[in-house]
């Protein structure tokens, strides 16, 4: 076994971790202020990385922070899908999904404040989050726990409501954010069909354990 890597390997991790430092600074600048009109010279800055090398990822700086929400989208999402592995109910999913999202505004405040300032255009993306609520609504409408009704226009409504609960934690931190979640999800999952006595005890299932 080599004890290095080729250079063709070197070179092309090199240019993955350069472009992977571009995202990140992207991330923070969207986290913290959400102004885009940072200059290449200062975003290269905060990555470490060569003016010149912006150029090797990325046309512009729209495709660079369009880059870094669908990164923060697809952590969101892959984050979800890690935290509710085993659960097989859809509306225990979507409750439950609502309640971790609420929490991550604590947990993980970057990659929350990312959503909030710009999920909105990415609702109904082919990936990241928007590709994984797309699926768990239509398991539920296939299995009929859900109201069948287009999954584009469920996805609006509940995209919609994810983003208002993310800008409620932020802007109301004194308020109870599990509180809150947990209501949400009772609305929501009423709205998709799921009985009101169902809906209230779903949405108030222990969530599960994860470290």
């Amino acid at each position: 076994m080599p004890t290095s890597a080729p250079p063709s390997n070197r070179f092309e991790r090199r240019r993955a971790e350069t472009r992977r430092a571009l995202i990140r600074a992207a991330r923070q600048i969207l986290a913290e202020t959400g102004d885009t009109s940072a200059s290449i010279q200062m975003i290269a800055e905060r990555a470490d990385v060569g003016f010149g090398s912006f150029y090797n990822h990325f046309e512009s700086k729209a495709e660079l922070f369009d880059a870094a929400v669908v990164d923060a989208l697809e952590e969101f999402g892959q984050n979800s899908d890690d935290r509710l592995t085993g659960i097989d109910d859809p509306a225990e999913l979507v409750a439950a999904g609502f309640r971790l999202s609420a929490r991550m505004a604590d947990s993980h405040p970057e990659l929350m404040q990312v959503l909030r300032r710009r999920g909105l255009g990415h609702i109904h993306a082919d990936n990241g989050l928007a590709r994984r609520a797309l699926r768990d609504l239509e398991a539920g409408m296939a299995s009929g726990r859900f109201t069948t009704v287009d999954p584009t226009v469920a996805l609006s409504a509940l995209g919609g409501t994810l983003l208002s609960l993310v800008e409620l934690r932020f802007a109301r931190p004194d308020l109870d954010g599990d509180e809150a979640a947990v209501n949400l999800a009772e609305m929501v999952l009423r709205m998709l069909g799921v009985p009101p006595a169902d809906a209230h005890e779903v949405a108030r299932r222990p969530l599960p354990d994860f470290t």
